[in-house]
C-alpha cells in the first residue's frame, strides 16, 4: 500500500506539474495578448507618416520630402523627385544635390 495514490487525488509531483502547466499557459497567453497589442498599435496604418525637416533645412520651390537621415556634419533629404539633397547641418545651406533614378 505504499505506491497506492494519495486520498485527495494527484500525487504531489504530479499536481506540482500541474500548477507549472497552467502557469506556463496563463504566461504563454499573457505574451501573445501582449504581442499582438505591440503589432496593432506599433506598425503603421495605412496613411503616410508626416515628416518633419529640422527648422534650418529650406527646401527648393516645389520639392517634397519623402526621407531625411542625418549624418556627422550634414543632412540628407530625400524628394519626391529622386533627388538627394544635402544640407549643411549647421547653416542649413545646400552643400550638394545627387540625382538618383530614371
Amino acid at each position: 500500500m505504499e505506491n497506492a495514490p494519495p486520498e485527495n487525488g494527484l500525487p504531489p509531483q504530479l499536481r506540482f506539474l500541474k500548477l507549472l502547466v497552467t502557469v506556463l499557459t496563463a504566461t504563454m497567453i499573457g505574451g501573445l495578448v501582449i504581442v499582438i497589442f505591440l503589432l496593432v498599435t506599433r506598425l503603421p496604418g495605412g496613411s503616410a507618416a508626416i515628416l518633419v525637416l529640422p527648422d534650418q533645412i529650406t527646401l527648393p520651390s516645389g520639392a517634397k520630402p519623402l526621407a531625411f537621415t542625418v549624418g556627422p556634419g550634414w543632412i540628407a533629404v530625400v524628394t519626391d523627385a529622386s533627388d538627394i539633397l544635402i544640407f549643411d547641418i549647421v547653416t542649413g545651406a545646400q552643400q550638394q544635390v545627387l540625382h538618383v533614378g530614371e
